[in-house]
């Protein structure tokens, strides 16, 4: 009678547990490592939005050497080669199905839809104008997020928000000038989509790697941005500068790939509204490499600007729902 106890016990102990909604959705790939603690997430997504400042400087650099299309295009490739590479060598499963849907938002925000639009945004437009975009997305990602995630945070950190998207809003026009452009139809078009495109991104990372929810995105986009790519490159003139070249990888894998990672993995320890007002900072950062890297100057307002953001941020990240 013990050992047929004894056996019973080791073969229920033996017994694989399956994870809800295994057996009907393809390979499981809600199994990851734990999330990081809050601090290590901040500095994660702090390292996504140092990632994501260097975009518009990169890009004005990559278009001296490409035309709007094939940049956009060419970088989208290159980074879902690279993500591609890594999936393979890690052997991951393919992505369920009830992940598809997901992925596909954030591979129409922020793989196709933020960079074309902020692409043809920066033929006409400075990086400083174009940083309003920034400026908004903070305070719109947080609205996505209250309406498709359900998060409820405190009214201190809407008014912090608010606060902080307003002080970079009014910096970023007078910096070019108080004009408006019609680059702008592009630049609050990519802010929408880029939006979606986070919030959907920080929900997936709460159940998948985050650096599986861009590399996935990525991929999936081949069977558009390949063609994409040939037929831009085909009609737009390429000039091969260390410029040009510096600029598409930086956005290439510094930005689309290495940035995402990060940055999902930082929204999905903190969660997305409070990560998503770390980027208040990011119109001040491109402003600060548009100084070093492109030769554009800043007014003396910059550091009272800066000062302003910090706090909101401040606020934002000790605020509680």
């Amino acid at each position: 009678m013990r050992a047929e106890n004894s056996a019973t016990a080791q073969t229920s102990i033996a017994v694989p547990t399956v994870p809800d909604g295994a057996g009907t959705d393809g390979p499981v790939t809600d199994r990851h490592p734990a999330q990081p603690g809050p601090r290590t997430g901040t500095v994660l997504a702090a390292l996504g939005v140092t990632a994501f400042s260097l975009t518009f400087p990169a890009t004005a650099w990559g278009l001296e050497g490409f035309g709007p299309w094939s940049l956009v295009a060419v970088r989208s490739v290159l980074a879902a080669v690279v993500a591609g590479g890594c999936l393979l060598a890690l052997r991951v499963p393919l992505p369920g199905r009830a992940h598809l849907a997901g992925l596909a938002v954030v591979g129409a925000g922020v793989v196709l839809g933020f960079p074309m639009l902020t692409t043809l945004a920066l033929e006409t437009s400075t990086t400083a104008h174009a940083a309003v975009v920034v400026g908004l997305l903070p305070l719109t990602t947080a609205v996505f997020s209250a309406l498709r995630v359900g998060t409820r945070p405190s009214r201190t950190f809407w008014a912090a928000a608010c606060t902080g998207a307003a002080v970079v809003i009014a910096f970023t026009v007078q910096q070019s000038g108080g004009a408006l452009s019609g680059a702008d139809v592009y630049l609050f078009g990519a802010l929408l989509v880029c939006a979606a495109g986070y919030t959907e991104g920080g929900r997936l990372a709460r159940v998948m790697p985050g650096w599986q929810v861009i590399a996935w995105a990525l991929v999936l986009c081949l069977p558009l941005t390949v063609p994409a790519a040939a037929i831009a490159l085909s009609y737009e003139p390429v000039s091969l500068t260390a410029h040009s070249v510096t600029g598409l990888l930086w956005v290439a894998v510094g930005s689309q790939f290495f940035g995402l990672v990060v940055w999902y993995r930082g929204m999905a320890a903190i969660g997305i509204p409070r990560a998503s007002q770390l980027q208040l900072a990011q119109p001040l950062l491109t402003l600060v490499w548009s100084v070093l890297l492109l030769g554009e100057h800043l007014t003396p307002a910059a550091p009272l600007t800066a000062a302003a953001v910090l706090v909101c941020i401040a606020v934002t990240q000790r605020a509680r729902g």
